[in-house]
């Protein structure tokens, strides 16, 4: 700790352009702030000021230090906020999360938050039936698409985020390969379904071209999981989300089709009833999801 003093002492030196000055404001005796620029010195092997009876000047060497000082200083500042804060952020969060991503992708992030907050306790709801926040007792949802109701607090976590045509590499060894999403047609698909709605007309954009295909296959599920599992089981061509399958696209079980063409936006947002709700927990969850996420 005492070369971050030494550091300190620099640069308040540097500011007040006297030790005299620097002593006061982090009260220390003149004699010690003094030692303190002479070890810098010493250290570094390059005078940091210009010394005169009245007054200290910056050296060449000295303004250049200064920056990487004050950088240094506001770190250790904002490392020192951080554990000041994890003692603040406390309390338990009930999320709604969709059950193919809240399984997969959110659930290992959710341990690592915990660690870093060890007064945070997590109840985590999966379904895909959207999460009615006003009418149960949901503190945070995450759900993709468009926000519908905007009374609620729309947290951004992945602004970009896209659906892609997947296959596992199974599948396309016994069927042909599409190279057009109409080319759908052709193949067996595998659907979202939910509310007796079945998810199967498929949007697809290529720079000022927007196509829809609509789709058809003998499976649908109301778990996106399910229609996960079926891509990866070789049963067929999925349209998911790009954040649920990542991982198996970056490991090669599924394979990417048609890229060329983008499937339809699907944004990931953390949602909130109210800013009331928007406590210290929430807003270091979104900060950290997002980070994570992106």
């Amino acid at each position: 700790m005492k070369a971050l003093q030494d550091l300190a002492i620099f640069v308040e030196a540097a500011k007040h352009g006297s030790l005299t000055g620097a002593a006061r404001q982090l009260d220390v005796s003149p004699a010690v702030a003094s030692a303190a620029i002479k070890r810098l010195e010493t250290e570094l092997g390059s005078p940091l000021f210009v010394r005169s009876t009245r007054s200290l000047r910056l050296t060449q060497q000295g303004e250049q230090f200064l920056r990487y000082s004050e950088q240094a200083l506001d770190l250790l500042q904002q490392g020192q906020q951080q554990l000041q804060n994890a003692d603040k952020i406390q309390g338990s969060l009930l999320i709604s999360a969709p059950s193919d991503l809240g399984r997969d992708v959110i659930l290992p992030l959710l341990d690592v938050f915990m660690s870093l907050y060890p007064n945070i306790s997590i109840r985590l709801s999966l379904s895909d039936e959207q999460a009615k926040l006003f009418s149960q007792p949901i503190d945070i949802a995450i759900r993709y698409g468009v926000l519908g109701d905007s009374s609620m607090i729309a947290m951004p976590l992945v602004k970009d985020n896209r659906r892609v045509l997947v296959a596992s590499p199974e599948y396309l060894a016994q069927h042909k390969t599409p190279s057009h999403p109409f080319d759908l047609k052709h193949h067996e698909c595998l659907f979202y379904e939910l509310n007796e709605v079945r998810y199967n007309r498929w949007q697809f954009y290529r720079q000022e071209e927007e196509i829809a295909v609509s789709v058809a296959g003998r499976r649908a599920s109301n778990d996106g999981g399910v229609v996960r599992q079926w891509a990866l089981l070789g049963k067929g061509i999925a349209y998911k989300s790009a954040l649920d399958v990542k991982a198996d696209l970056n490991a090669g079980r599924l394979v990417p089709l048609c890229t060329d063409w983008q499937g339809e936006l699907a944004p990931l947002h953390l949602l909130c009833p109210s800013r009331q709700q928007l406590t210290p927990a929430v807003k270091a969850l979104h900060r950290f999801l997002r980070d994570q996420l992106t």
